[in-house]
């Protein structure tokens, strides 16, 4: 017996020992972190994810992205060097290494994981760099233009700072993560349209050569965006667990705002996808057919509706709000109103979602001052053939927490933080000492 209790005090001291061991190397963050830009420099409204690019003699300059949640794999302004050594990098010049033909990469991103846009040639060619062989060109469709053009595949170096969910960069000794991923180069003519001081797509969508298949341990497998409303301000985006805190509410996770609903696949897209099951506008229902597929935007300004659910949520929404004076409507809008502030207030529209849950859109997600004097509802006539009958767009997201877990395919969303008194641009975006 007594040579039992030895054992049991040996194994116990090897799993004490074990678990201490776990809590001295435990990493002191729990995501990495980066601050999202809206831009109004363009014919519709774009937002930015800010990342650090490595530049040659190791120097670090940020670049901004613009946030694509359905773009296939991502792509910016820089050069292939195959033989990049101390000062052969143009100056002001990111060159990165590229990917061979022959590359298993280079077949999968040119066939099964490309962008789908029936501008784009089928077969992009292919080119070859001096001294280095067959390269490996690849189609990127413009997200502003809508056309498309070309780049060539690369091997890509990305940095993002590291968060314990309250500040940026934990410690002077976890301060950055950096991520490898296949991306592709495209000439700065690529770029035109773009907003100012952006130069890039970063791709955030289920493709296995986006963004987030490349962020690994300890970081979970949820990305959480948070758009600001407004170009003086930063929003956040965040990719790995929680928590998620926002000033002024230093002790308030943002988890606790949210609801739960399931991610959808389609396979004909990289995107993400939800069930919204029917629209309500002050507790009276506008229905949605069956089946109806609802697709997230980062890209498209205003939520997009099929005619018939359009005039549906349009006459609802007409009819709650005869009492404000109306406007004649302005493009793309069908329904403005006078006013000489921005102080308008109507009723909430509730997306019904397939397990009962409710996200509420506010006025400051459905209401957009168009000018001084006339504001609109911010939805959008699709057409009658619109697929998906439901796109909710960009303009719906902002001060809105969306947290992607892609793990387990949930969407969370909090609806308005306005209304819980704090924003997207209240994450402290301080260096940590």
């Amino acid at each position: 017996m007594h040579l039992l209790q030895q054992l049991f005090v040996i194994v116990l001291a090897f799993t004490s020992l074990e678990h201490v061991s776990i809590i001295v190397y435990a990493q002191p963050y729990t995501s990495v972190v980066a601050p999202v830009n809206k831009h109004i420099d363009t014919a519709k409204s774009l937002y930015s994810v800010e990342i650090i690019t490595t530049l040659d003699e190791n120097k670090h300059a940020l670049a901004n992205f613009l946030i694509d949640i359905e773009a296939p794999f991502i792509w910016h302004d820089c050069i292939v060097r195959w033989n990049t050594f101390a000062t052969s990098c143009p100056s002001n010049t990111l060159c990165t290494y590229p990917v061979s033909c022959d590359e298993y990469q280079c077949d999968e991103v040119r066939t099964i994981y490309s962008y789908k846009n029936p501008s784009c040639s089928r077969d992009p060619g292919y080119s070859s760099l001096p001294g280095w062989g067959c390269t490996c060109p690849v189609n990127v469709v413009d997200p502003v233009t809508g056309s498309c053009g070309q780049a060539i595949l690369n091997y890509d170096d990305f940095t993002m700072y590291t968060s314990d969910g309250r500040k940026v960069g934990v410690d002077a000794f976890n301060k950055f993560y950096g991520a490898n991923p296949n991306a592709a180069c495209a000439p700065s003519s690529s770029f035109s349209s773009f907003p100012t001081n952006v130069s890039g797509v970063m791709a955030f969508s289920s493709s296995p050569y986006a963004l987030p298949a490349y962020l690994y341990q300890p970081l979970k497998k949820t990305f959480a965006l948070c758009i600001p409303s407004k170009p003086s301000t930063r929003g956040v985006l965040f990719f790995g667990t929680g928590p998620y805190y926002f000033l002024p509410q230093t002790n308030v996770d943002v988890r606790s705002y949210l609801s739960y609903t399931p991610l959808l696949k389609r396979q004909d897209s990289f995107g993400y996808f939800i069930n919204v099951t029917s629209i309500v506008i002050k507790k009276r229902t506008i229905n949605v057919p069956v089946n109806t597929t609802t697709k997230l935007s980062t890209i498209d300004p205003y939520t997009t509706l099929r005619t018939d659910i359009y005039n549906g949520v349009l006459r609802r929404f007409s009819l709650v709000t005869k009492r404000l004076l109306p406007a004649k409507p302005v493009a793309p809008f069908g329904l403005c109103y006078s006013t000489s502030t921005t102080g308008l207030k109507v009723p909430d529209i509730e997306f019904i979602l397939q397990n009962g849950q409710k996200w509420s859109v506010s006025t400051t997600n459905s209401i957009k001052q168009v000018t001084d004097k006339v504001a609109c509802l911010a939805f959008v006539d699709g057409g009658a053939t619109s697929e998906p009958a439901i796109v909710i767009g960009a303009f719906q997201f902002e001060d809105n927490f969306l947290e992607f877990d892609l793990q387990n395919s949930t969407l969370g969303f909090s609806s308005s933080l306005l209304r819980k008194k704090t924003s997207c641009a209240n994450f402290n975006f301080t260096l940590a000492n």
